[in-house]
């Protein structure tokens, strides 16, 4: 492999995965990992990037190029071979020999001209040559594209600051079908009482799956959020639910009805607010929040549940 790209292969392997492991690592340090995966998560992204560094430097230890050379001598075979027949002269003069001679030489030009021949329709047609030089080139085209795009993301990582997804985000991810982190365990566990630690999520998947709301009508709540869109007057209180990383995030919504809440009439898409009030049923059966108090905040240091 040429040295150039033995280098591009290795920056591509060792470099991108070294200059991703410092940044998890130092996401860590700061904290700021919760950002992009679930804090249940950090350990295993931190003992990984801990490995793929320790691999990175015993990297240098091997030359550019010599993962490709397998270190075996192919020496000319034939030069080994001694044949340890001699013909003497004294043979050449009788006629029975000298037939048997001819012969053997016919039948030894005959088995060289078959070999020729098998050798030569085994090798390679212009046609599939410059086929397979144009599956090179696509190949190589192919990598360059990859390993650009893949610099470019990693540079756009250490440039760019860390920061949460947008409520953008989350409307464009709300469906508004029942969200899947939810479930029948977490209705049973609402209708025990035990809802002190409810966020929106949990409270997301009571609302789209209780069979009978009057169980919940009057429980006192108190919900972080930032505000989108809702309907009747009022807005919906939304929050990102992480399983695993930021990529399967998933948005869940509660409604709150606000009335005449001065705060809240300044509260604009993507504002983070803190509601307290009661979850009440309409006369239809869905849930809502009713809330008593909106309080505008900052964004919290861990925008996410889990």
């Amino acid at each position: 492999m040429p040295e150039r790209s033995a280098l591009l292969t290795r920056w591509l392997g060792v470099g991108l995965a070294a200059i991703l492991a410092v940044i998890t690592v130092s996401l860590a340090l700061t904290g700021r990992l919760g950002l992009y995966i679930n804090p249940e998560s950090s350990w295993f992204a931190v003992s990984m990037s801990v490995l793929v560094l320790i691999g990175a430097v015993l990297s240098f230890l091997l030359p550019v190029g010599a993962e490709d050379d397998h270190g075996h001598d192919h020496g000319d075979g034939g030069e080994g071979h001694h044949h340890g027949h001699e013909h003497g002269n004294g043979h050449a003069t009788d006629p029975d020999v000298r037939h048997s001679l001819d012969h053997g030489a016919h039948v030894v030009t005959r088995v060289a001209t078959r070999a020729q021949a098998r050798t030569a329709a085994s090798r390679p047609r212009p046609s599939r040559a410059s086929r397979a030089s144009r599956r090179r080139s696509l190949g190589m085209i192919a990598t360059g594209t990859g390993a650009v795009l893949a610099t470019a993301v990693v540079l756009l990582t250490l440039v760019l600051p860390p920061r949460s997804l947008s409520a953008e985000l989350a409307i464009s991810r709300d469906v508004g079908a029942p969200p899947l982190f939810g479930g029948t365990d977490v209705v049973t566990l609402a209708r025990t009482g035990d809802t002190a630690s409810f966020g929106v999520g949990e409270w997301s998947a009571v609302f789209a799956t209780a069979t009978n709301p009057e169980a919940f009508d009057g429980d006192p709540v108190t919900l972080t959020g930032f505000v989108t869109p809702g309907d009747g007057g009022g807005f919906a209180l939304s929050r990102l639910v992480i399983t695993h990383c930021v990529i399967d995030a998933q948005s869940a919504s509660i409604p709150v009805a606000v009335g005449e809440n001065e705060a809240s009439a300044d509260a604009e898409t993507g504002q983070w607010v803190t509601v307290d009030g009661m979850v009440r049923a309409n006369s239809d059966g869905r849930l809502f929040i009713d809330a008593a108090t909106v309080e505008l905040i900052d964004e919290p240091e861990d925008p996410y549940e889990y």
